[in-house]
C-alpha cells in the first residue's frame, strides 16, 4: 500500500490559500492564478517524487521551512505573470521575495542542528532558489533589458547543457561560494524592482558576472574532471611478437638449455 505523504498536500493547500488571500487583496487575473497554482502543483508533485524515491515518510524540520520558502515563490510568480497586463504592487512582490530569500538562510542552518541534512533537502532547496531567481529576472527584464534573463535561465541553461554533454552531470564538489553567488543574485534581483534603472543596471550587471565566474568555474571543474576513454594499446605491424619456442616450452633463457 502506497504511503500517504501529507507534507506536499499540505504545502498545495497552503499554497492556493496564499493565492486566494491575494486575489482578495490585490486582486489576481486568471493568468496569475494559473501561473502560481501550476507551480503550486509541479512543485509539491515533484517533492512528493522525491520522498517517495528517497523513501522518507516525511519532511524533515528544514524541509518544512523550505516548503514555505516555496510557497511563497509561487506567490511571487502569480505576481510577476499579473503584472504583465497591469501594474503590479511592487512592494508587495519584494516583501514576498525578501521573506523567502531570508528564509533561505534558516533552512540549511535548521538542517545542521536537527541533524536532517538529506540530498533531497539540498536539492529541493537549489530548485527553489533557481525558480525565484527566474520569477524575479523576468520582472525586471523589462526595464533593465531582456539580457537580465541570463541571470534565472543560467542553472536552467547547465542543466540542459548536462543532457546533451554527459559529463557535465557530474557531482560538484560543495562550495560555499556557489552558495553566496546565488544568494547575491536574488538580493539583487530584489533591489532591482525598487531601484531606479541606472542603479539597477550596475548592480545587475555586477551580479551576471558574478553567476558567470561562478557557473564557468564549476563547467571547468567538470571539464577537467570528465571520464577520459581508455587509450587502447598500440599493436605492431604484422601482430604482437611470437614468444621464443624453447623459453615457451622449457621456461629457459631461450638458448635451449
Amino acid at each position: 500500500m502506497r504511503t500517504v505523504r501529507t507534507g506536499p498536500i499540505v504545502g498545495l493547500i497552503a499554497q492556493l490559500a496564499l493565492l486566494a488571500v491575494l486575489d482578495t487583496t490585490v486582486g489576481l487575473g486568471v493568468a496569475a492564478w494559473c501561473a502560481g497554482a501550476a507551480y503550486g502543483v509541479g512543485s509539491c508533485g515533484a517533492l512528493a517524487r522525491g520522498l517517495r524515491r528517497a523513501g522518507a515518510q516525511g519532511l524533515g524540520p528544514a524541509d518544512r521551512v523550505t516548503l514555505t520558502r516555496s510557497v511563497l515563490v509561487g506567490a511571487v510568480t502569480a505576481l510577476v505573470v499579473d503584472g504583465f497586463d497591469r501594474p503590479v504592487p511592487v512592494g508587495l512582490l519584494v516583501a514576498l521575495a525578501a521573506v523567502a530569500l531570508l528564509l533561505d538562510a534558516v533552512d540549511g542552518r535548521v538542517a545542521r542542528r536537527t541533524g536532517t541534512v538529506s540530498a533531497l533537502g539540498a536539492r529541493f532547496d537549489m530548485e527553489v532558489d533557481a525558480f525565484l531567481l527566474l520569477a524575479l529576472s523576468v520582472h525586471v527584464a523589462p526595464d533593465a533589458g531582456a539580457w537580465v534573463l541570463a541571470v534565472g535561465g543560467m542553472r536552467y541553461a547547465f542543466v540542459a547543457a548536462g543532457w546533451v554533454l554527459p559529463w557535465m552531470r557530474a557531482a560538484l564538489p560543495p562550495r560555499r561560494w556557489r552558495k553566496v553567488v546565488a544568494a547575491t543574485q536574488g538580493v539583487v534581483l530584489t533591489a532591482a524592482a525598487l531601484l531606479p534603472a541606472p542603479a539597477a543596471t550596475v548592480l545587475l550587471v555586477a551580479a551576471l558576472t558574478l553567476l558567470v565566474e561562478s557557473f564557468g568555474r564549476d563547467v571547468r571543474w567538470l571539464w577537467r574532471h570528465r571520464p577520459r576513454p581508455a587509450r587502447p594499446t598500440p599493436v605492431p605491424l604484422g601482430g604482437p611478437p611470437a614468444r621464443p619456442p624453447a623459453l615457451a616450452a622449457h621456461g629457459g633463457d631461450g638458448w635451449g638449455r
